[in-house]
């Protein structure tokens, strides 16, 4: 899932939404493999940041995490605005990490003739 969605998820307290968030929520704490795409797209207020903190926590150790980001993660802090947090993050989620950086043109636009 994109991050959007997932801290969407994190966030949900609705009554129409509960029932769903609550299944999701279950599905991706009880996962073998989370898969988030688009971490640090935008950035996250206070309260996102927490959420997304104890989501690595509790995978942390128990979960393979996959992570795909256009920014890297000595630019988190400043989309986190708590550069704590992040350090917190960062080193649950760099610990036995393998960090793969990829460098060059975007896939979508690559093959293009123009934009127009």
């Amino acid at each position: 899932m994109t991050m959007g969605d997932l801290i969407h998820l994190l966030k949900t307290k609705t009554k129409e939404y509960i029932r769903k968030s609550h299944t999701l929520r279950k599905r991706v704490y009880e996962s073998d493999m989370v898969i988030v795409d688009d971490l640090m797209y935008m950035s996250m207020d206070p309260r996102e940041a927490n959420l997304f903190f104890h989501l690595v926590n509790e995978l942390y150790e128990r979960s393979s995490i996959i992570l795909t980001s256009n920014k890297a993660p000595d630019q988190w802090g400043e989309l986190m605005n708590d550069q704590g947090i992040t350090t917190t993050i960062l080193d649950r989620l760099l610990h036995r990490a393998e960090v793969i950086p990829l460098h060059g043109d975007s896939y979508r636009i690559k093959h293009r003739d123009s934009i127009f």
